[in-house]
């Protein structure tokens, strides 16, 4: 009889908490969501996370705020977001920068992206350009080649910060190729850019959205982009891979990740209205307008292509050498 009555009045205590529980993965989001930004202002990552932000809001009554966390690769804002309660009100725009490159070249990096963050929705992909100011003297890839074998380590590259993609891609090159290019670091995209349009670095590495308005604006000449396809964006300029560098494909990809521990409920709400954003003309075309190309995944599917490329760029990482403290 005792034990009768305990069942029952277990049963009555768990059931509001469920009920509760329920109520508020039905209600979410219930408040502002703040949408990590781990890079400054005006490079492609904060491009492309600003109009999912605003679409987001827009076509789901929503308020979704970008606040711009950005150092040391991209790695500040992740470490953030990493950190964060995991109830769906802080998200992170990751890409493959920060979560499958920089776990392998900082030596004391404070998460793992695997186990400390949860994949939500992939959102775009992009090959890098190699880009260098419109009255440069380089005019094609092979005259960067020439000139850095005939003067190594004085052809300067630019790139958003050391252990990006953008800046491997740059390292990459240099083994393809076999010349030695300086690597000039900044913090973020626009940083570099301001420099390679004021020629004081000869190039820059970039993410087709960064450089996409100066191409088109004629103050930046592209020399090649990096992904086995040419760009959808930038349909006339070669693949390094066409230029005599076969297999060459470095391209990244960008996200919408949480903490590790978020309700289940709410990482489907969330890919949810994100696919069904990816899914309408209006963003397809702003995106290809960004230079990006617009790819929907199930959390499932982008959490797969995580680990994957988490394993692979492993060995690409210590191939190349590149450590940072």
């Amino acid at each position: 009889m005792i034990r009768r009555h305990f069942g029952q009045l277990a049963i009555a205590l768990a059931f509001p908490l469920a009920f509760s529980a329920a109520a508020q993965t039905q209600s979410y989001p219930a408040k502002p969501i703040r949408m990590v930004v781990p890079f400054p202002p005006g490079g492609g990552t904060d491009i492309l996370a600003r109009l999912v932000a605003q679409k987001l809001t827009e076509a789901n009554h929503w308020t979704v705020v970008p606040d711009n966390r950005g150092g040391a690769g991209g790695t500040i804002g992740i470490a953030e977001a990493a950190r964060a309660a995991p109830t769906g009100y802080d998200i992170v725009m990751g890409q493959k920068d920060n979560m499958v490159v920089a776990p392998w070249l900082y030596k004391n990096l404070s998460y793992n992206p695997v186990k400390d963050l949860t994949a939500v929705a992939h959102v775009a992909y992009t090959p890098v350009v190699i880009v260098t100011q419109a009255n440069s003297k380089f005019k094609t890839l092979d005259d960067v080649v020439k000139a850095a074998r005939a003067a190594p380590d004085t052809v300067t590259y630019g790139s958003p910060g050391n252990g990006t993609t953008i800046h491997l891609a740059g390292e990459i090159f240099n083994g393809a190729a076999k010349i030695k290019m300086r690597h000039v670091p900044y913090k973020g995209s626009n940083a570099a850019m301001m420099d390679v349009l004021a020629g004081n670095v000869d190039l820059m590495v970039s993410s087709v959205p960064s450089a996409l308005a100066q191409i088109k604006a004629g103050k930046l000449r592209p020399l090649a982009v990096t992904s086995i396809k040419r760009s959808t964006s930038l349909p006339d300029t070669p693949t390094v891979a066409e230029l005599g560098y076969k297999d060459f494909d470095v391209s990244t990809w960008y996200g919408i990740f949480v903490p590790a521990g978020t309700p289940k409920d709410v990482v489907s709400t969330l890919n949810a209205a994100v696919n069904k954003l990816l899914a309408t003309p209006e963003m397809k075309a702003a995106i290809v307008a960004q230079g990006a190309e617009p790819q929907s995944m199930t959390p499932e599917q982008f959490g797969a292509l995580l680990k994957t490329d988490y394993e692979k760029w492993k060995g690409i990482v210590q191939a190349s050498g590149a450590t940072i403290e």
